[in-house]
Protein backbone atom coordinates (compact mmCIF):
# COMPACT_ATOMS: atom_id res chain seq x y z
CA UNK A 1 0.00 0.00 0.00
CA UNK A 2 1.29 3.47 -0.90
CA UNK A 3 2.40 5.59 2.04
CA UNK A 4 0.24 8.57 2.95
CA UNK A 5 2.06 11.92 2.88
CA UNK A 6 2.06 14.22 5.93
CA UNK A 7 3.21 17.86 5.79
CA UNK A 8 4.87 18.93 9.07
CA UNK A 9 5.16 22.71 9.49
CA UNK A 10 7.19 24.17 12.38
CA UNK A 11 9.95 26.77 12.55
CA UNK A 12 11.81 24.66 15.15
CA UNK A 13 13.91 22.15 13.22
CA UNK A 14 14.28 19.82 16.22
CA UNK A 15 10.52 19.66 16.66
CA UNK A 16 10.01 18.95 12.94
CA UNK A 17 12.57 16.16 13.03
CA UNK A 18 11.08 14.61 16.18
CA UNK A 19 7.58 14.52 14.69
CA UNK A 20 8.84 13.39 11.27
CA UNK A 21 10.88 10.53 12.76
CA UNK A 22 7.86 9.15 14.65
CA UNK A 23 5.62 9.46 11.58
CA UNK A 24 8.15 7.75 9.32
CA UNK A 25 8.53 4.91 11.83
CA UNK A 26 4.77 4.45 11.50
CA UNK A 27 4.96 4.13 7.71
CA UNK A 28 4.05 7.68 6.68
CA UNK A 29 5.85 9.74 4.05
CA UNK A 30 6.82 13.15 5.50
CA UNK A 31 7.63 16.53 3.97
CA UNK A 32 8.73 19.44 6.14
CA UNK A 33 8.33 23.21 6.01
CA UNK A 34 10.01 25.76 8.28
CA UNK A 35 7.55 28.65 7.89
CA UNK A 36 4.07 29.49 6.64
CA UNK A 37 5.10 30.57 3.15
CA UNK A 38 7.03 27.35 2.55
CA UNK A 39 4.05 25.36 3.85
CA UNK A 40 1.71 26.99 1.30
CA UNK A 41 4.19 26.33 -1.49
CA UNK A 42 4.16 22.62 -0.63
CA UNK A 43 0.37 22.66 -0.37
CA UNK A 44 -0.11 24.35 -3.77
CA UNK A 45 2.31 22.07 -5.62
CA UNK A 46 1.75 18.70 -3.96
CA UNK A 47 -1.78 17.34 -4.33
CA UNK A 48 -0.92 14.11 -2.49
CA UNK A 49 -0.73 15.64 1.02
CA UNK A 50 -3.13 13.62 3.21
CA UNK A 51 -2.80 15.66 6.44
CA UNK A 52 -1.04 18.78 7.73
CA UNK A 53 0.53 19.25 11.18
CA UNK A 54 0.75 23.01 11.57
CA UNK A 55 2.46 25.10 14.25
CA UNK A 56 0.75 28.35 15.26
CA UNK A 57 3.70 30.64 15.99
CA UNK A 58 5.88 30.93 12.88
CA UNK A 59 7.69 33.64 10.89
CA UNK A 60 6.38 35.15 7.61
CA UNK A 61 2.89 33.63 7.93
CA UNK A 62 1.58 32.22 11.20
CA UNK A 63 -0.43 29.02 11.50
CA UNK A 64 -3.79 30.80 11.57
CA UNK A 65 -3.06 32.57 8.28
CA UNK A 66 -1.91 29.34 6.67
CA UNK A 67 -4.96 27.51 7.98
CA UNK A 68 -7.36 30.16 6.58
CA UNK A 69 -5.69 29.98 3.17
CA UNK A 70 -5.78 26.19 3.04
CA UNK A 71 -9.37 26.00 4.30
CA UNK A 72 -10.49 28.38 1.53
CA UNK A 73 -9.37 25.74 -0.96
CA UNK A 74 -9.33 22.35 0.72
CA UNK A 75 -10.73 20.14 3.47
CA UNK A 76 -7.40 18.36 4.02
CA UNK A 77 -7.20 17.41 7.75
CA UNK A 78 -5.20 19.86 9.88
CA UNK A 79 -3.70 19.36 13.35
CA UNK A 80 -2.63 22.63 14.99
CA UNK A 81 0.36 22.71 17.36
CA UNK A 82 0.69 25.50 19.91
CA UNK A 83 2.83 26.35 22.92
CA UNK A 84 -0.16 28.01 24.57
CA UNK A 85 -3.07 26.34 26.28
CA UNK A 86 -5.69 29.01 25.67
CA UNK A 87 -9.39 28.18 25.23
CA UNK A 88 -9.82 31.16 22.88
CA UNK A 89 -7.09 29.81 20.60
CA UNK A 90 -8.68 26.37 20.63
CA UNK A 91 -12.10 27.80 19.77
CA UNK A 92 -10.57 29.87 16.95
CA UNK A 93 -8.90 26.73 15.61
CA UNK A 94 -12.15 24.80 15.48
CA UNK A 95 -13.96 27.78 13.92
CA UNK A 96 -11.34 27.75 11.16
CA UNK A 97 -11.96 24.06 10.55
CA UNK A 98 -9.02 22.57 12.46
CA UNK A 99 -9.47 18.83 13.07
CA UNK A 100 -7.31 18.57 16.19
CA UNK A 101 -5.56 20.98 18.54
CA UNK A 102 -2.41 19.76 20.35
CA UNK A 103 -0.60 21.79 23.02
CA UNK A 104 3.18 21.60 23.42
CA UNK A 105 4.81 19.72 25.06
CA UNK A 106 3.10 16.60 23.76
CA UNK A 107 3.83 12.91 23.37
CA UNK A 108 4.91 12.13 19.78
CA UNK A 109 3.28 8.69 20.16
CA UNK A 110 -0.06 10.31 21.03
CA UNK A 111 0.32 12.75 18.12
CA UNK A 112 0.86 9.83 15.73
CA UNK A 113 -2.20 8.11 17.23
CA UNK A 114 -4.25 11.26 16.55
CA UNK A 115 -2.95 11.39 12.96
CA UNK A 116 -3.91 7.76 12.49
CA UNK A 117 -7.38 8.30 14.01
CA UNK A 118 -8.11 11.33 11.79
CA UNK A 119 -7.00 9.51 8.64
CA UNK A 120 -9.26 6.58 9.53
CA UNK A 121 -12.14 8.94 10.25
CA UNK A 122 -11.70 10.64 6.88
CA UNK A 123 -11.42 7.23 5.17
CA UNK A 124 -7.88 7.80 3.94
CA UNK A 125 -6.75 4.76 5.89
CA UNK A 126 -9.24 2.13 4.79
CA UNK A 127 -9.40 -1.19 6.54
CA UNK A 128 -12.15 -3.73 6.86
CA UNK A 129 -15.36 -2.62 8.52
CA UNK A 130 -14.49 -4.72 11.57
CA UNK A 131 -12.86 -3.36 14.74
CA UNK A 132 -11.54 -5.87 17.27
CA UNK A 133 -9.74 -5.33 20.57
CA UNK A 134 -9.89 -6.65 24.12
CA UNK A 135 -12.40 -9.35 23.28
CA UNK A 136 -14.76 -6.80 21.68
CA UNK A 137 -15.60 -7.04 17.98
CA UNK A 138 -17.55 -4.40 16.06
CA UNK A 139 -18.84 -5.18 12.58
CA UNK A 140 -19.68 -1.71 11.33
CA UNK A 141 -21.30 -2.84 8.11
CA UNK A 142 -23.66 -5.23 9.94
CA UNK A 143 -24.01 -2.85 12.92
CA UNK A 144 -23.19 -5.77 15.21
CA UNK A 145 -21.19 -5.95 18.44
CA UNK A 146 -19.94 -9.12 20.11
CA UNK A 147 -18.09 -9.47 23.40
CA UNK A 148 -16.20 -12.75 23.83
CA UNK A 149 -18.20 -14.06 20.85
CA UNK A 150 -21.57 -13.18 22.46
CA UNK A 151 -23.67 -10.55 20.67
CA UNK A 152 -24.91 -7.56 22.68
CA UNK A 153 -27.65 -5.08 21.80
CA UNK A 154 -26.68 -1.41 21.62
CA UNK A 155 -28.61 1.69 20.62
CA UNK A 156 -27.39 3.60 17.56
CA UNK A 157 -25.52 6.21 19.65
CA UNK A 158 -24.07 3.58 21.99
CA UNK A 159 -22.77 1.71 18.95
CA UNK A 160 -21.24 4.89 17.46
CA UNK A 161 -19.74 5.81 20.83
CA UNK A 162 -18.07 2.42 21.30
CA UNK A 163 -16.75 2.46 17.73
CA UNK A 164 -15.33 5.97 18.27
CA UNK A 165 -13.61 4.88 21.50
CA UNK A 166 -12.05 1.84 19.81
CA UNK A 167 -10.93 3.83 16.75
CA UNK A 168 -9.15 6.22 19.15
CA UNK A 169 -7.69 3.59 21.48
CA UNK A 170 -5.33 5.05 24.08
CA UNK A 171 -6.27 8.67 23.35
CA UNK A 172 -7.89 10.75 26.10
CA UNK A 173 -11.04 12.26 24.58
CA UNK A 174 -12.81 15.27 26.08
CA UNK A 175 -16.60 15.24 26.37
CA UNK A 176 -16.78 18.11 23.88
CA UNK A 177 -14.63 16.23 21.35
CA UNK A 178 -16.81 13.13 21.72
CA UNK A 179 -19.95 15.21 21.16
CA UNK A 180 -18.45 16.86 18.10
CA UNK A 181 -17.41 13.54 16.59
CA UNK A 182 -20.26 11.19 17.54
CA UNK A 183 -23.11 13.70 17.49
CA UNK A 184 -21.65 15.53 14.45
CA UNK A 185 -21.89 19.04 15.92
CA UNK A 186 -25.70 18.86 16.05
CA UNK A 187 -26.04 18.66 19.83
CA UNK A 188 -26.20 21.91 21.82
CA UNK A 189 -27.01 20.64 25.30
CA UNK A 190 -24.87 19.71 28.28
CA UNK A 191 -21.72 17.79 27.36
CA UNK A 192 -22.42 15.66 30.45
CA UNK A 193 -24.93 13.74 28.34
CA UNK A 194 -21.83 11.72 27.41
CA UNK A 195 -21.67 10.45 31.01
CA UNK A 196 -25.20 9.04 30.74
CA UNK A 197 -24.44 7.24 27.47
CA UNK A 198 -21.12 5.89 28.78
CA UNK A 199 -22.84 4.60 31.94
CA UNK A 200 -25.43 2.70 29.86
CA UNK A 201 -22.76 1.43 27.46
CA UNK A 202 -20.55 0.14 30.28
CA UNK A 203 -23.53 -1.62 31.85
CA UNK A 204 -24.32 -3.45 28.61
CA UNK A 205 -20.66 -4.40 28.16
CA UNK A 206 -20.44 -6.18 31.52
CA UNK A 207 -16.88 -6.51 32.83
CA UNK A 208 -15.56 -5.21 29.47
CA UNK A 209 -17.08 -1.86 30.42
CA UNK A 210 -13.95 -1.33 32.52
CA UNK A 211 -12.00 -0.88 29.26
CA UNK A 212 -13.63 2.55 28.96
CA UNK A 213 -11.57 4.53 31.44
CA UNK A 214 -12.66 7.80 33.03
CA UNK A 215 -10.17 10.64 32.58
CA UNK A 216 -11.07 12.79 35.55
CA UNK A 217 -11.96 16.39 34.73
CA UNK A 218 -11.80 15.70 31.01
CA UNK A 219 -13.66 12.72 29.55
CA UNK A 220 -12.83 9.12 28.63
CA UNK A 221 -10.44 6.81 26.81
CA UNK A 222 -10.52 3.20 25.67
CA UNK A 223 -7.66 0.98 26.84
CA UNK A 224 -7.59 -2.73 26.04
Amino acid sequence: MEKLKILVVDDESRMRKLVADFLEKNNFDVVQAGDGEEALEYFYHDKDIALIILDVMMPKLDGWQVCREIRSLSKVPIIMLTAKSDERDELLGFQLGVDEYVTKPFSPKVLVARVDAILRRTNQIVEGEVLADGGITIDKAAHRVTIDCKEIELSYKEFELLAYFMENKGIALSREKILNSVWNYDYFGDARTIDTHVKKLRSKMGNKGDLIKTVWGMGYKFEA
